[in-house]
């Protein structure tokens, strides 16, 4: 089974390649690329969930830090999806300039984030929850997302 690490991080991939798939596509015809902007959307927002409701709560809970790396991280996720929202409306307003300003700010943003959860939170968490590894991984793999 994969580690923390692993499987968040092959996580982030996924995300990634969405972006740049929706990109692409907005960049053909900005409302052709309402599903795949949707999609990105859910899926980064799963991502989210997965670090925040599993994740964070099992190291907090291991380590007692709730005011540290996960509270600056759930601040984050607070920006990327005012973000995400902000391309949904530029979309239903075939708004390009607001579109691609705001992709461009979020891909960013995303990029800075994920560097920070994959060079120091999640080996932080490896450290700290490397018994309970499997566990973790299967509750985020089985994680309904609201």
């Amino acid at each position: 089974m994969a580690t923390i690490k692993e499987y968040l991080t092959t996580d982030h991939r996924k995300c990634d390649e969405l972006f740049a798939s929706m990109e692409h596509k907005a960049s053909q015809s900005l409302s052709d690329a309402k599903e795949m902007v949707k999609e990105f959307v859910y899926e980064t927002d799963r991502h989210f969930q997965l670090e925040e409701r599993v994740m964070f709560e099992e190291f907090e809970q291991k380590t007692g830090m709730t005011q540290g790396p996960t509270q600056m991280m759930r601040h984050e996720h607070s920006q990327m999806r005012a973000l995400m929202k902000d391309l949904l409306d530029a979309i239903d307003k075939n708004n390009n300039d607001k579109f691609f300003g705001t992709s461009e700010t979020l891909m960013i943003l995303m990029q800075q984030h994920n560097m920070k959860e994959e060079q120091m939170l999640y080996p932080m968490a490896e450290q700290h929850l490397s018994a309970q590894s499997d566990r973790i991984v299967e509750m985020m793999d089985s994680l309904v997302v609201e």
